[in-house]
């Protein structure tokens, strides 16, 4: 067998306690053979079935026994046929041993491949396990599997045992269930075997692994903790994005008669010169250029390697951090493995001893990364202990790659605690709300978790290979219907919906939900409240209204970087809402006590009075919004104690008049300033008027 070409024998039930799960498992298998026709054409696949009435094998003639077990295809090279026949598997009527199907299947392939090791040969069970297995002539059953395991282990078979049941599921007889799942056991321990037990039919779509990579090494050589303390490791991609095959153009301008056409369209580049549209330049009269701003700088390939950043390979440790400082959110891209040198035990011990350490002192380590000679950027990471809790697995390392200043993105949310008494939820509501939460839980105590990353496949993905077989036959076909099973995982699950109703009810019950008008798209931010400085009612809407979120949505894309003296309040506005840097909010308030001062301190006879409390406003609640309460309030007494030194009186009365005063505890929880002290305040402040004579 070629180095990465497998054979794989699928090892079906379709015993009666299977029949309420076949079609599932025909969907599972077949998506299996589609993909193999893509990814793996040349590998070869053979179907064996257990629990049929007739029986088909080889050792049944041979050496008899092994009764209800029909071979239903022979070890060959994957096609488009046995796709149809899994889609349409026969039903059987007697009970399964599933250990019967598996020397059946274990016999084909040493029949087939001989007892080397090369290449890779793999068993497919899927079987609910609910029948009892044969007793055998000698010893017990479990003697009896470790003779099977002893002869997998020796020709390099693998095996994947799909039960497409819970492990506490008592629907049969419960000592012939505990009794296959302890003989499965053994497969695992004794052999290179994994058991997988699955609850629903998502779960079983994503627990047949359907492509398997061979795990390729990104980096060989030493984790440098310093100049004199190196260990020899290897890194491995644990995690990788699974991509859309790669799609080939294809053409029908070939003769039907021509048998050996390969259909492929192959693309050429021609350059011209822009003076001589009819000279084509060739490559070596060629060169990049790169824009910087009206002008094309050119930049030739010497120039480029020369100014490139060259770092020589190596992974070196640039220190220790508590867990606690390296948020989950933090972690980048693909996520690594870091292992010792296999066969190196000094290498073994050290990672094992580093891994340990780190575990118990709750550390994590971070690493500059170059994995490969000439790479031209990189990568600084989080290394995470992994201890292992199996005798024969060593301690390793997780790697994830941390983001640079450049890759962080502050977006500031206002805390809910901010908004006044009247807007918070009462303790019913609250109740309500967590009940709520509670009910969808998708992995609540004493059930198996709901939609497992490991066994949920991408819906996107197997939708594609679905529709790419059934265009293969019929090429004008239409896209299908999404699967039942598919809509599980994209879509709420309407057994789960069914029976939070009463929840649900209960939320809208205690919830009044009705449509914003105000809220639109380009403007969701501006309009979540009655704009600043506008005596309007909380429900209506304003051509002042639909021009501040006009303005709003051109100013986003302008970036406004200061308050201009025409529109004060929307550049203020549209400032806050720049989330591109976490100092644009203090810029914003910065600005705005500036331009708020200037008006008051240069106003020709309050001329600027109203256009400098509508900017006091709007800065008062884009100081509660951002939990800013102190930078108001400091300028607001400021801004009084300069108005009584200058007599400028009438500002103040006009203030009090429309009740603008320091932002309390109510309206955000980091102020210092009670309701009774910011009416005080107001009162206090007040100018006092000279008796007219």
């Amino acid at each position: 067998m070629a180095r990465n070409k497998e054979a794989l024998v699928l090892l079906l039930d379709v015993s009666p306690s299977m029949h309420n799960i076949l079609q599932e498992v025909e969907k599972v298998c077949s998506m299996l053979i589609q993909k193999k026709l893509i990814y793996s054409k040349y590998d070869e696949v053979g179907l064996v079935l257990f629990g049929t009435e007739d029986t088909n094998n080889e050792l049944t003639t041979e050496v008899g026994g092994y009764e209800h077990v029909n071979v239903l295809r022979h070890i060959k090279v994957v096609d488009k046929d046995v796709v149809e026949v899994l889609q349409q598997l026969p039903r059987g009527t007697v009970a399964g041993d599933f250990l019967d199907a598996i020397v059946v299947g274990m016999d084909m392939l040493i029949k087939k491949f001989g007892p080397t090791n090369k290449g890779k040969k793999r068993l497919c069970l899927v079987t609910k396990a609910l029948c009892p297995v044969k007793a055998p002539y000698e010893g017990t059953e479990e003697d009896q599997v470790n003779t099977i395991a002893a002869q997998m282990f020796a020709h390099g078979i693998k095996m994947d045992c799909i039960v497409p049941r819970g492990k506490q599921n008592v629907d049969g007889n419960v000592r012939v269930i505990e009794e296959n799942d302890h003989l499965l056991g053994v497969f695992s321990k004794k052999s290179s075997s994994k058991v997988v037990y699955v609850e629903s039919p998502t779960s079983l779509l994503g627990a047949l692994r359907t492509r398997r990579i061979s795990p390729v090494t990104i980096y060989r050589g030493d984790l440098e903790i310093s100049s004199a303390l190196k260990i020899k490791v290897w890194v491995y991609k644990k995690t990788a994005e699974e991509k859309f095959p790669t799609l080939k153009k294809y053409s029908d301008k070939a003769p039907a008669t021509d048998k050996f056409a390969t259909h492929e369209i192959k693309v050429d580049y021609e350059y011209k010169s822009i003076e001589d549209p009819s000279k084509i330049v060739p490559p070596d009269q060629r060169i990049k250029g790169y824009r910087y701003g009206p002008q094309v700088v050119p930049i030739s390939s010497a120039e480029w390697d020369a100014v490139k950043f060259k770092p020589e390979k190596s992974v070196k440790l640039l220190g220790f951090t508590d867990t606690s400082n390296i948020m989950r959110h933090y972690y980048m891209k693909d996520v690594s493995i870091f292992i010792a040198d296999p066969g190196n035990k000094k290498a073994i011990l050290a990672v094992s001893a580093l891994a340990r350490a780190m575990k118990e002192m709750k550390k994590v380590a971070i690493l500059r990364c170059v994995w490969r000679q000439g790479q031209g950027n990189v990568v600084v990471g989080v290394l995470s202990p992994n201890v292992s809790d199996k005798e024969n697995t060593p301690d390793s390392f997780y790697f994830n790659v941390l983001p640079f200043a450049e890759d962080v993105r502050e977006f500031q949310f206002p805390s809910f605690s901010n908004f006044p008494v009247s807007r918070q939820p009462n303790e019913e509501q609250q109740e309500a709300a967590d009940n709520l939460v509670k009910m969808f839980d998708l992995a609540p105590s004493g059930r198996e978790e709901a939609l497992q990353p490991e066994f949920t496949p991408n819906p996107v993905l197997e939708r594609f290979y679905r529709h790419l077989e059934l265009k293969s036959k019929h090429r004008d076909a239409p896209v299908p219907p999404l699967d039942d099973t598919l809509k599980k995982i994209t879509q709420p699950d309407p057994e789960l919906l069914s029976e939070c109703k009463s929840v649900v009810d209960e939320f809208r019950r205690l919830f009044e939900l009705k449509e914003n008008p105000k809220l639109k798209k380009s403007s969701k931010r501006l309009l979540r409240e009655k704009p600043s400085g506008s005596d309007e009612g909380e429900g209506s809407v304003n051509a002042n209204d639909v021009g501040a979120a006009k303005y709003i949505e051109n100013a986003s894309a302008e970036k406004i970087d200061k308050i201009g003296d025409s529109t004060p309040v929307q550049d203020f506005e549209a400032m806050m809402s720049r989330r591109d840097s976490p100092e644009w909010v203090n810029k914003a308030i910065k600005d705005m006590k500036n331009k708020i001062f200037d008006m008051v301190e240069n106003s020709c006879e309050g001329d600027t009075y109203q256009k400098a409390l509508e900017c006091l406003v709007s800065l008062r609640k884009g100081c509660i919004l951002e939990q800013e309460p102190k930078q108001f309030n400091d300028f607001l007494r400021h801004l009084y104690k300069f108005c009584q030194e200058k007599d400028l009186n009438d500002f103040c009365e006009l203030l009090a008049s429309k009740g603008v005063t320091l932002i309390t505890k109510t309206e955000a929880i980091d102020s210092e300033v009670t309701d009774d002290e910011a009416r005080s305040f107001t009162v206090k402040n007040e100018p006092k008027h000279e008796e007219e004579r």
